[in-house]
């Protein structure tokens, strides 16, 4: 992991990632450009921040923390003047079970604390096992609720969201 670094994007590496996720994800284009625009505002308002792992100069991994609660689902007990919520982990195939997601977790929530955030919120989908069992190790032990998220094409999913305190 010498040539890696984690830290908060910029709005021209977020425009790079999104690119790559709408270039990468065909059968799901139309949700992944609403991401795409959605988050690219949501980052200029200061309602979002965006982390990202960067390996040799090149985006690996991303996690975003949405700030708003307007802009959550199912928001209430997820997102206040203390907490946050936690969403978007994504590694590019190759470089998963590596370690890279974990040491940007670490500085994702090492840098929240520091920002004065008390507790972080996650959700995931119950058929999950294995992200569950991630995020159980990484402490996100407290169960909050189940609710339904519905994406930009009408998709819905059933989600648990999960608390961890900082």
């Amino acid at each position: 992991m010498e040539n890696y670094i984690c830290k908060i994007a910029t709005l021209e590496e977020m425009n790079e990632k999104w690119n790559y996720e709408i270039e990468h994800n065909e059968s799901s284009k139309s949700n992944w450009i609403t991401w795409k625009k959605q988050n690219i505002e949501r980052y200029k308002k200061g309602y979002i921040i965006p982390y990202y792992g960067v390996l040799n100069g090149k985006i690996i991994c991303e996690a975003t923390v949405s700030l708003n609660k307007e802009i959550v689902q199912n928001s209430d007990g997820l997102v206040d003047d203390d907490t946050v919520y936690l969403s978007a982990f994504r590694t590019i195939t190759e470089y998963q079970s590596k370690g890279y997601f974990s040491k940007l977790m670490n500085y994702m929530l090492n840098d929240l604390k520091l920002k004065g955030y008390k507790k972080v919120t996650l959700g995931v989908e119950p058929s999950e096992k294995i992200n569950k069992n991630i995020y159980e190790h990484w402490g996100f032990n407290e169960f909050l609720k189940q609710g339904i998220e519905t994406y930009p094409d009408g998709t819905t999913i059933v989600v648990e969201y999960y608390a961890k305190t900082l």
